[in-house]
């Protein structure tokens, strides 16, 4: 892909979905069909204004609905048509989804542990970190790879998934992909395209600091 030694060129812009009950409730979703808040949809409306100002000309999301509802709004603001894919949806984590992160910490300490040190776990008997880039990354190249120079594609995604394909995009071991800190409901990265890749321009933008509070934590 092309682009100048200033990081010009095609941009993605990864944003996470609004608020969620089960967000305030620091439940874990994973792939349940979750759908957002009064105030999640509030925040989809903000956000999508912003991110508007962008002149995105590509929106793909993930099918679930908390996603598909957020992308809806960037939708409504630039008329643009969103597509959605399954391959971005959030980590399948088995047993894990439904329970509070007090109920994981106690019940999967050791399997919490091992999963915060960066090691290859499989929470709740679901996907490992990066299965879920293997299904996710190449989707958001694909879209990427069809906007015109100077382009934007605008990604609406989960804290997790945006996290591991930021982290295959950027090259790193998987091991490190924990350093990349999680995204606020509704807030974006932006990646920009550089003479020798992906760069991270922007991390968890488009609010005052709030607290993180997903399957990402």
């Amino acid at each position: 892909m092309s682009g100048g030694q200033g990081g010009t060129g095609r941009r993605i812009v990864l944003w996470r979905h609004g608020q969620t009950s089960w967000n305030l409730e620091r439940r874990f979703q994973g792939s349940t069909d979750i759908e957002l808040t009064g105030t999640g949809v509030a925040q989809a409306r903000r956000a999508a204004r912003l991110l508007a100002a962008l002149e995105p000309d590509a929106v793909v999301a993930s099918d679930l609905k908390r996603a598909a509802a957020t992308a809806a709004e960037l939708a409504a603001v630039t008329g643009l048509t969103v597509a959605h894919d399954a391959a971005l949806r959030e980590t399948y984590a088995g047993e894990w989804q439904g329970l509070t992160h007090d109920e994981i910490t106690s019940r999967y300490a050791e399997q919490y542990a091992a999963w915060k040190r960066g090691e290859p776990v499989r929470r709740g008997g679901g996907e490992l970190e990066t299965e879920v880039a293997d299904r996710a990354a190449p989707v958001v190249l694909e879209h990427a790879e069809k906007l015109p120079r100077d382009g934007t594609l605008v990604v609406v995604s989960h804290g997790g998934t945006i996290r591991t394909t930021i982290g295959r995009l950027l090259g790193l071991e998987a091991r490190h992909w924990e350093s990349l800190g999680g995204l606020s409901n509704c807030c974006w990265s932006v990646l920009g395209e550089g003479a020798r890749g992906w760069r991270l321009m922007e991390h968890n933008a488009g609010t005052l600091p709030e607290p993180v509070l997903g399957d990402d934590t």
